[in-house]
């Protein structure tokens, strides 16, 4: 087992390596360039699209708010919280600063993602729309064998970073918030995400449309609090995450390389754009247009990463000036609850405690999906009902389990998720960029709304 335990510490560091990383931001970055900043000029209507009333007589099977729920309920999770911590400590606060710019470039790639797949969806034996990376590389590519692969590495990432380590995530927390043993804790959370992924995608979206804006808009407004009571420590945090971006000070060895190397991975952990994940669910939603569900894709990315994620960066490094200039010897969760409870004594503490077990239960729902998306590529859609019962299952084995290996296996295959996506993405560019210029100009047409 430990020989077992040290090839996946060595296959996870290679795979979350700088060439990874290179990979992943240089997409984003050749598709804002090819795309001509699309996701900056484009972003109003984007957020127009995700709040605006739309026809609902589109093919798709949820509207597209609620594929956008859906995809920030597996995006929006213990990233946010612990991960955001450990980029500061590891990374100095110039690590967010590099969160911002994985983030800024990544809305190019997570459009990509949402055009593609709404372009190469297919309907099931069901009518429900299936997409994702593993139908845009089989349809676009022509590479079954390529689609197999991605399908492979998010079934199995999904029992991972999907299921398990959430679960164990929550069941942690609550010991340590209210005492209540891992166990009982299982039993709930198991029955709750039950009673919703035995629904399928509608019931998953159903939950999502409720969960996602409630507990994004309770942590951002715990975050604001702090910020709003300590307004004259916001300009020297802005401005030591941009000046310690760019020299590496209060990084681990100093290094600005540590600053760029750990905000960059947490920001892609975070936001998951290039994974190949989110394309899933908005396959599913109801639109006229592959550009417009692009546009409504990307704004999770924004959302996720410039909204939520800044919220934990600038208290952290609001509480990194406020102690000196430290982060003490506390990291990921802790470090985050025990800031918040310093800076907003009293419920600080708990608002990040319930956080952490709304975004990660969310988390179950969403990644329960993807899951059973790629499962069923593989299986075929007889292997619904079995997968959604052993998904659930390992629900409960993540509460009452040690995870040290499971979290190896969930990092490492979600990582591998990555490689046959961003090969479809740069490879379909052109394909992106046609159907953009072609949704412009249907719009101004008067054809598309």
């Amino acid at each position: 087992m430990q020989d077992l335990q040290t090839l996946m510490e060595t296959l996870s560091g290679w795979v979350w390596g700088p060439y990874m990383l290179v990979l992943i931001v240089g997409t984003g970055i050749f598709l804002t360039f090819r795309l001509l900043f699309w996701q900056f000029r484009m972003l109003p209507l984007a957020f127009k699209q995700v709040f605006g009333k739309h026809p609902d007589k589109h093919s798709g099977d949820i509207s597209q708010f609620a594929s956008l729920m859906t995809a920030l309920s597996a995006t929006i999770g213990t990233g946010n919280i612990a991960g955001v911590a450990t980029a500061c400590v590891l990374g100095g606060p110039g690590a967010v600063f590099w969160m911002w710019m994985t983030a800024l470039f990544g809305m190019a790639t997570k459009y990509g993602e949402g055009v593609l797949a709404v372009k190469y969806r297919v309907k099931n034996e069901k009518g429900e729309m299936s997409g994702g990376p593993m139908y845009y590389i089989e349809r676009g590519l022509k590479w079954k064998w390529l689609a197999l692969i991605f399908a492979f590495f998010g079934a199995v990432a999904s029992f991972g970073i999907g299921s398990s380590v959430q679960s164990n995530t929550v069941a942690l927390a609550v010991e340590n918030g209210f005492g209540l043993e891992t166990w009982i804790t299982g039993i709930i959370i198991t029955v709750f995400s039950a009673l919703v992924i035995l629904g399928g995608i509608k019931s998953i979206a159903k939950a999502s449309s409720v969960i996602v804006p409630i507990m994004a808009v309770g942590y951002v407004a715990g975050g604001l609090i702090i910020i709003l009571n300590n307004l004259e420590l916001v300009v020297p945090a802005l401005k030591m995450i941009v000046t310690y971006a760019f020299t590496g000070e209060a990084a681990a060895g100093g290094a600005i390389g540590a600053a760029i190397r750990y905000g960059v991975a947490r920001g892609v952990f975070s936001n998951e754009a290039g994974m190949g994940s989110a394309p899933i669910a908005a396959a599913a939603a109801k639109t006229d247009h592959p550009a417009r569900q692009g546009l409504v894709s990307m704004t999770g990315t924004f959302i996720d990463t410039i909204i939520v994620c800044s919220i934990t960066g600038i208290v952290l490094v609001m509480g990194f000036i406020m102690a000196g200039q430290s982060f003490g010897d506390q990291n990921g969760a802790v470090l985050t609850i025990s800031v918040f409870d310093k800076l907003l004594p009293g419920i600080g503490g708990w608002v990040v405690t319930f956080g952490v077990i709304f975004f990660a239960y969310s988390t179950i729902l969403g990644w329960s999906y993807y899951g059973e998306k790629c499962a069923t590529y593989l299986l075929g859609e007889k292997f619904v009902l079995p997968y959604r019962l052993i998904y659930i299952a390992s629900v409960f084995i993540g509460c009452v389990a040690t995870l040290d290996l499971v979290w190896l296996f969930a990092d490492t295959f979600n990582g591998l998720m990555a490689v046959p996506n961003l090969i479809a993405l740069l490879l379909l560019s052109g394909v992106i960029a046609k159907e953009s210029k072609d949704f412009i100009a249907r719009r101004k047409s008067g054809e598309l709304y």
